[in-house]
């Protein structure tokens, strides 16, 4: 179904589909479950009081991890946006996909050695949803906040869900809206959780908290958060907690909270490096760099799931990516398998802290240069080996996790030959996916790539240790890498 044209239509619609809603449930012995997906936009793994960050104020989420499971060791599909959300949405790597930075991406510049490749400006219609799958086993299904997986033709109710509504991604703070416009977003899951509570629903809200801007915080928050390492950050990331508390209510009030799988996660790392008008955000240590990048502070993500069947207060550091949540729902659903995905269903993993399989190898493919400062790279985890390939430089770097979390020792010089084994990995798994490549840029400043990726390595900045010449030195960066990207390349000839 497309768009409504008008407000008027776009309600009838609405009210329309909320009364379709309200067929017979199943038999109560029966009856699946239902599935809350919250997800949070940029929010870094450590950011939440319950992973460490004590002066952050997240006491709803701290109780849902108490109440369930919380992961160490979650991943997202891509370091950013879009790419990450394709791959939650549909089981699939980006890489497969051809989708892999966010919509509608950078323009070329003189500052990159290679070309961005052609990529999809949308999820394909083609592509099989979590929703689509869902509504067939029978649920009702909303997709409420942030989509941003493409636009007209290509929205939500294109996609497979009964009920959409963006909301507003900046608001002015009031005693009853944050800065993010996440109490309307709640309100309107209250909606349709209301409208739904007598048969199985699937309700996916985006919240757009913490994502830059977040200036529009709750002044009197800000305050109260003065000590905090970003005081605005903290501020919105308090007003995302209390409005999950509220949903988390709610579903308690229904008479709910023992039917519905509750998942809290984000869609990629926490930036760490300044970027629009905030010269501080967050930060992901002890991980390395942050959003956009193939280090973990890119890629993990902070992952707390509640629900019938799940043990409580315990903590998984079993490796799990995004593109799993597919075939775990259409597992607890009781719907069939789905083909053809590269996620996992880990079901087992959530009721018995054992993964159904043995050990699992993960690969991740971003061939941009992106805002954050990253370069085309690949990544390919095996066990606790993780090798990145820099396919502007040809660099290669191997990290043992076990051993060193942060990725600050590079060891593919003295385990020459397991590096080498990785990258042919790597290389086959791109070939298996037919994923995009790069071409050379034929207007490359040689001197200005050296200037924003070799005079300053921003993945090294670490936020929370950094003294004053570290933080001049990334504001300097900052300022290089915004003109840069103003300097749009000619298309080659």
């Amino acid at each position: 179904m497309r768009l409504a044209a008008s407000a008027l239509t776009a309600s009838i619609v609405a009210i329309v589909a909320g009364l379709s809603y309200l067929a017979p449930a199943p038999a109560a012995q029966t009856r699946p479950p239902n599935i809350v997906f919250i997800l949070a936009d940029d929010l870094g793994v450590n950011d939440l009081g319950v992973y460490g960050r004590k002066e952050h104020r997240t006491p709803h989420l701290d109780r849902l991890a108490a109440e369930g499971l919380r992961f160490t060791t979650a991943y997202a599909g891509s370091p950013i946006c879009s790419p990450s959300r394709a791959a939650l949405m549909t089981g699939r790597a980006p890489a497969r996909l051809h989708l892999t930075t966010y919509i509608p991406g950078r323009p070329d510049t003189p500052s990159q050695k290679l070309l961005h490749p052609l990529m999809r400006q949308q999820l394909p219609l083609e592509e099989t949803t979590m929703a689509e799958r869902l509504r067939a086993a029978g649920y009702a299904t909303a997709m409420i906040g942030k989509w941003h997986l493409g636009a007209e033709g290509f929205m939500p109710r294109d996609q497979g869900f009964d009920v959409q509504h963006a909301g507003q991604a900046t608001t002015k703070p009031s005693e009853t809206e944050g800065g993010k416009g996440e109490y309307g977003l709640t309100a309107e899951a209250e909606r349709f959780i209301d409208a739904n509570r007598d048969r199985p629903f699937f309700l996916y809200l985006g919240h757009n908290n913490p994502h830059i801007p977040f200036q529009s915080a709750r002044p009197a928050l800000v305050s109260a958060n003065a000590g905090a390492f970003e005081p605005a950050y903290a501020a919105t990331l308090q007003t995302l907690d209390d409005s999950v508390g509220r949903l988390l209510a709610h579903l308690d009030a229904a008479g709910l909270r023992e039917r519905t799988v509750v998942v809290f996660t984000s869609d990629n790392g926490g930036l760490h490096v300044p970027e629009g008008p905030h010269p501080r955000v967050t930060h992901n240590t002890p991980f390395r760099a942050g959003k956009g990048y193939l280090y973990e502070g890119g890629l993990r993500v902070p992952l707390i799931v509640r629900g019938p069947g799940i043990p409580a207060g315990r903590v998984v550091e079993t490796p799990m990516m995004n593109t799993d949540w597919l075939p775990t729902f259409l597992e607890l659903a009781g719907a069939p398998a789905a083909p053809n995905l590269d996620g996992v269903s880990q079901v087992n993993l959530l009721r018995t802290g054992k993964p159904a399989s043995g050990a699992r190898t993960f690969f991740w493919h971003i061939p941009h240069y992106t805002n954050q400062g990253s370069r085309p790279a690949g990544a390919v985890r095996d066990g606790r080996w993780k090798l990145v390939e820099h396919f502007d430089s040809g660099q290669v770097e191997l990290f043992d996790l076990d051993a060193d979390v942060s990725e600050s020792r590079d060891l593919s010089k003295t385990e020459a030959g397991r590096t080498a084994a990785l990258r042919q990995r790597l290389r086959e798994w791109r070939a298996s996916m037919a994923a995009q490549e790069n071409t050379p840029n034929p207007g490359v400043d040689v001197k200005l790539y050296d200037q924003l990726y070799v005079e300053f390595d921003p993945t090294r900045f670490d936020p929370l240790r950094a003294d004053s010449q570290a933080w001049q030195a990334v504001a300097l960066w900052r300022q290089r890498m915004d003109a840069a990207v103003k300097l749009q390349s000619a298309p080659p000839k």
